[in-house]
């Protein structure tokens, strides 16, 4: 006599408890998007409506593979191939850092300080899968945006997921990538450009004129969300990080600030008059870098900000 099928409310629950006892964080979160990924349903949601459909062997198959990938603690967006950023979808893997929502902000925050400017030019240093400039380039209209990386891996990573977002992202900037979204202006669509180098060695006179038209141009916001674990916190990282997530866009040297500080001396001379830097950091870097803030003297330091979930995570600066 033929076992009965196992259906989609079974599958949840014995994933969920699986998932407990390999420690995943939420894991009945975990199973519920895993389950509607592996059985292609639009949403989670849907699972709420199927929770009676039996599966069959080929389905059980898909999540098996899917579920054992999740217990070794490889991250939910690789398994799942991409992750939401503010509404953009953003494909993920080994190549950079996952974007986190609580970055977000950082969109916010440029958006802000960019009111009543025209065709600002924006550099974001170390973009990982592209999604702030992403973001930036939707969401700024006019905007003129350059994204570099030291990675070429991580560049490569961007520009798929700028064309997949209706943006035609290059590598060498040999030309402007233009914006059709509905946000940006139509008669002056914003662009996204990479290059790649190290920091604001990417930012060289070619790439700006072929950025802006002007070789002389000045940036009117900097972002950057650069590498800031202290290296002696390897140790104390999720799997999800430690094992994923590639080494060069976690550690920033002994108190994790070695590459913020670089780029902070980079900036004399390359910013408009208040012009607006805006760097994620980690929660006790804040008051460190006020402190510091004297050694750049064309700096102004305006702020430690705090994310969504009231945690410390930016500070800004303004170009004297």
């Amino acid at each position: 006599m033929p076992q009965p099928q196992m259906t989609v409310l079974e599958i949840l629950n014995r994933t969920k408890v699986f998932f407990e006892k390999k420690g995943i964080p939420d894991a009945r979160l975990d199973a519920e998007y895993i389950i509607s990924y592996g059985l292609k349903m639009k949403n989670r949601m849907d699972l709420y409506l199927n929770f009676e459909k039996p599966l069959t062997p080929a389905e059980l198959d898909v999540l098996r593979t899917m579920v054992a990938r999740r217990a070794t603690r490889e991250p939910l967006q690789h398994i799942i191939g991409d992750t939401s950023f503010r509404g953009f979808i953003i494909k993920c893997d080994r190549r950079a850092l996952i974007p986190r929502p609580e970055t977000e902000s950082l969109v916010d925050m440029a958006s802000d300080c960019l009111k009543g400017i025209e065709k600002p030019f924006i550099v974001e240093i170390g973009t990982g899968t592209g999604a702030i400039s992403i973001a930036c380039a939707k969401e700024i209209a006019g905007a003129k945006v350059l994204a570099t990386d030291v990675s070429e891996d991580a560049l490569a990573l961007a520009r798929t997921n700028a064309e997949a977002n209706g943006l035609a992202g290059n590598s060498d900037a040999e030309s402007a990538a233009s914006s059709t979204d509905s946000t940006a202006s139509a008669s002056s669509p914003s662009t996204l450009t990479f290059a790649q180098g190290d920091l604001l060695n990417a930012v060289t006179a070619d790439v700006i004129a072929k950025v802006t038209g002007d070789a002389t141009a000045k940036i009117d916001c900097l972002i950057a969300n650069l590498p800031y674990i202290p290296d002696s916190e390897k140790d104390k990282l999720q799997p999800e990080v430690a094992k994923y997530d590639p080494a060069l866009a976690l550690f920033g040297g002994a108190d994790g600030l070695d590459l913020v500080r670089k780029l902070l001396q980079q900036t004399e001379g390359k910013l408009k008059p208040g012009a607006s830097i805006l760097l994620e950091i980690g929660s006790e870097q804040g008051e460190m870098l006020k402190a510091e803030a004297e050694k750049y003297p064309w700096l102004e330091f305006t702020g430690i900000h705090k994310d969504f979930c009231n945690n410390i995570r930016f500070v800004s600066y303004k170009a004297k």
